[in-house]
């Protein structure tokens, strides 16, 4: 961009993110039985995966080779982290201890192929 350009973009909100996943089956399972999301039917198919629904945004699982972990991911807020992570272990799923982050709190957990997901509890 030029000095002096102005922006006319308008962002209102993250609509979606993509994950790959190696196996959609495999994985939609853990989005739905494990952290609680709900499969949207309403969504184009465009190949081998599912559209997810996390509160207002939605995920778009996609079939397909996952990424090298580099620190990519994607956070998904919740009301309560500490029980979160409770229910999460009592389930046999990985989750680091929180830590602050800003005036909020955040811990994380890796999907079937390791993706990387934040867990965010919003400050007060």
């Amino acid at each position: 961009m030029d000095e002096g350009q102005t922006v006319t973009v308008k962002p209102l909100a993250v609509h979606h993110v993509s994950i790959n996943v190696s196996d959609a089956h495999a994985a939609v399972r853990f989005y739905v039985d494990v952290l609680g999301l709900s499969v949207r039917t309403d969504r184009p198919d465009l190949g081998p995966g599912y559209w997810l629904d996390a509160g207002g945004q939605q995920v778009h699982l996609i079939q397909g080779e996952p990424p090298p972990g580099r620190g990519q991911h994607f956070a998904l807020r919740v009301g309560d982290l500490d029980d979160t992570i409770a229910e999460l272990r009592d389930q046999g799923v990985g989750v680091s201890d929180p830590s602050p982050i800003g005036t909020g709190r955040q811990a994380f957990l890796a999907d079937p192929d390791g993706n990387l997901i934040e867990l965010h509890q919003a400050g007060t």
